[in-house]
């Protein structure tokens, strides 16, 4: 079809009926079955869009007004919505939202794997499904003269100068940005520049213990040193007595990257501490620790139930991070093996498992598809191997080394069921076969979901 053949024109106004949802949550509508993707969208409703983008296979429209409405539409809470690129899904109402995670999962399992013989239950959700987050990133600018601090509106790097709180992040956390950015002002601490290069304050960060009430503000600069510092600190203190710990981060480089590779304690501890179902973690200003401590719990225990141990299993935990799901799994396991490419996250690992008192695990710094084969050489032979990659997934070698170690079963945990799909396709080649899919929640209102799965030899 060429560009003269598509049914609309850029700029043409239209009359367009919705009939499905995209992954990212936009609405799509077809004319002769040519697809009209449109955010802020919904099934079932009927709009005036504007058509802003043609291309030979698809095009955007913008919704210009809305002629019939769904009865999944809900008001957005946030007073924001409409300019952030943080959530994605506050217009429709939280079933429905649960509802296109699960459907999102099965189509894709369905296209990319061909796989349809297996239940996708419905997603896990949450009985409120708001202030959940327990770590906030925000970046730091300057408007009228003043600091400001706010979440990037989309595919751009402007702030959104009025947004006075984020109702997914924990209040703690939104109290003490505020805090700390009024602080810095008083103080007439600059903001970066990412243009000039110049300025100081770049991003301030915030992790809080969901179970342990603790509080770690890292404040990011692009200098070595932030003005007036010890002033700075008595002043925070001074307003919020109970913070655990305050860690200056540096990061010096023309970046988007948040966090430099240098990061100081300025006052209290390195540390904060949280528990998830019996097990305590620490966490550090960079170690990576689930965003909805909740939902975690939900996950990790279907994780432990899909694994289905008794007591006498070796398991491997493959991309193990700071050891989350391995402390997880040896409280049922003989002996959990941890491999993660990133040094740091071993080191809080084995710090963890300390921390626990779980002597029963290993953890290993490299490349799980480098380690698993030297395992097997020296005779290791897993029950259960229990991935949880990156989006990207897993390497293609990792999937064969999992496949020749020949486990029992596999627990396969992913945060994007484009690439789970794909890596099925080689596991249930190498002789697997999908068993169990469960959607859970981890982040609502945003189109990301997390799925648990399990294979059998």
């Amino acid at each position: 079809m060429s560009k003269q053949q598509t049914p609309v024109q850029k700029n043409q106004t239209i009359e367009l009926s919705f009939e499905d949802i995209t992954h990212d949550g936009n609405g799509v509508g077809k004319i002769n079955g040519y697809p009209i993707f449109v955010s802020n969208a919904l099934p079932g409703e009927t709009a005036k869009v504007k058509v802003i983008m043609v291309k030979k296979n698809f095009a955007v429209g913008r919704r210009l007004e809305l002629i019939t409405t769904s009865p999944d539409r809900v008001k957005p809470p946030c007073d924001v919505f409409y300019k952030c690129g943080g959530c994605q899904l506050q217009h429709m109402s939280y079933q429905m939202q649960l509802k296109m995670k699960q459907n999102q999962v099965k189509n894709v399992l369905a296209k990319i794997a061909h796989i349809t013989d297996v239940n996708v239950e419905p997603t896990l959700g949450m009985d409120d499904p708001w202030r959940y987050r327990n770590k906030v990133q925000i970046p730091v600018g300057k408007k009228d003269g003043k600091l400001i601090t706010g979440f990037y509106r989309p595919r751009s790097h402007d702030i959104i100068e009025d947004m006075e709180r984020c109702i997914v992040t924990s209040e703690v956390n939104d109290d003490l940005v505020d805090l700390i950015r009024e602080v810095a002002n008083d103080l007439d601490i600059p903001a970066y520049n990412e243009e000039t290069h110049r300025g100081v304050l770049r991003h301030i960060m915030v992790r809080s213990g969901e179970n342990t009430g603790q509080t770690m503000v890292v404040i990011v600069t692009r200098t070595n040193k932030i003005p007036k510092q010890d002033e700075f600190i008595e002043r925070i203190l001074e307003k919020q007595p109970n913070i655990t710990s305050i860690m200056h981060n540096v990061n010096p480089d023309r970046t988007n990257v948040i966090l430099g590779k240098k990061t100081n304690c300025l006052w209290g501890e390195e540390y904060i501490y949280d528990t998830i179902g019996d097990v305590k973690f620490a966490i550090s200003a960079l170690s990576f620790y689930q965003i909805n401590p909740k939902q975690t719990k939900v996950l990790y225990d279907k994780a432990l139930e899909y694994a289905d141990l008794s007591g006498g299993e070796t398991v491997i935990d493959a991309y193990c991070g700071i050891g989350s799901i391995s402390l997880f799994l040896a409280q049922k396991a003989k002996k959990v093996y941890g491999v993660e490419i990133v040094p740091q996250a071993i080191q809080d690992a084995k710090k963890n498992a300390k921390l626990n008192g779980m002597d029963n695990t290993e953890f290993v710094v490299g490349q799980a598809e480098k380690v698993m084969p030297a395992w097997t050489a020296d005779g290791l032979k897993p029950d259960v191997i229990v991935v949880d990659p990156p989006r990207k997934g897993c390497d293609e070698a990792l999937l064969h080394a999992m496949v020749e170690m020949n486990p029992e079963r596999i627990v396969y945990v992913s945060c994007n069921p484009a690439t789970l799909a794909r890596d099925l396709v080689t596991l249930t080649e190498g002789g697997y076969k999908l068993k169990k899919v469960q959607p859970v929640d981890m982040f609502p209102q945003t189109s990301h979901i997390e799925v648990v799965t399990v294979l059998e030899r």
